[in-house]
C-alpha cells in the first residue's frame, strides 16, 4: 500500500512537470529516446523493464558495458541526472506497475545475475522480494561494479532482508533522501 500511494504522489505531483522538463533537456542534447529501458530480474527472477531518464548518448553497448564513474557515453544533462539521481525517478512507474518496491535489492541484468551466481553462493537469494528503488546496499556502499563490490552489496542485500522492519525502512529512506539532497549519486 506504502510503494502504491508514494508513487502514485511522485507520479502526480513530481513526475506530471519533472518529464516534459527533463525530455526537453535530454532531447536538446543527443537524439533518441527520452526513457532508457533494460531488462531486469525481479522478484523470483521474473524479468521485467526497468524505466530511467536516459543518460548516455545512443550506443549499442548499453546493454552489454556497465556504465563507469567517467563513462564517454554519459552526456552533460546525463551527469547531473545520475549525480542527482533525477535518472531514477521513472522507476515509481516500476513501482506503481508492481514490478519494484521502494526499497529492496536493487534490480540487476539478467546476464549478470546468472554470472554472479555462478560464482557466488547465495546471490539468488536477493529475488526473494521485489527489487527496490534504494536499498541498504546503496545507503551503505558505494558504486562499483567488481565482483568484490558485488559480493558486499549481496551482504547488504541478504541483511535486510533477513532484518527487514520499518524502522530499517525509515533509516534507507533518510539516508536515501540525504544523499539524493546532497548530491552524493553516482
Amino acid at each position: 500500500i506504502l510503494d502504491l500511494m508514494v508513487s502514485t504522489s511522485v507520479l502526480l505531483f513530481i513526475l506530471s512537470w519533472l518529464i516534459p522538463l527533463i525530455a526537453i533537456l535530454v532531447k536538446l542534447e543527443s537524439r533518441g529516446p527520452i526513457f532508457f529501458r533494460q531488462l531486469r530480474s525481479g522478484k523470483n527472477d521474473k524479468p521485467f523493464f526497468c524505466l530511467k531518464f536516459r543518460s548516455m548518448r545512443m550506443n549499442d553497448a548499453a546493454d552489454q558495458v556497465s556504465a563507469t564513474r567517467d563513462d564517454p557515453r554519459i552526456t552533460r544533462i546525463g551527469r547531473f541526472l545520475r549525480k542527482s539521481s533525477l535518472d531514477e525517478f521513472p522507476q515509481f512507474i516500476n513501482i506503481l506497475k508492481g514490478d519494484m518496491g521502494i526499497i529492496g535489492p536493487r534490480p540487476e541484468r539478467p546476464i549478470f545475475v546468472n554470472e554472479i551466481a555462478e560464482v557466488m553462493p547465495f546471490y539468488e537469494t536477493r529475488h526473494v522480494m521485489k527489487p527496490g528503488l534504494t536499498g541498504w546496499a546503496q545507503v551503505n556502499y558505494s558504486y562499483g561494479d567488481s565482483i568484490e563490490d558485488s559480493l558486499i552489496k549481496l551482504q547488504y542485500d541478504l541483511y535486510y532482508i533477513k532484518h527487514r522492519s520499518i524502522f530499517l525502512d525509515i533509516d534507507i529512506i533518510i539516508k536515501t533522501i540525504s544523499t539524493v539532497l546532497f548530491y552524493r549519486g553516482q
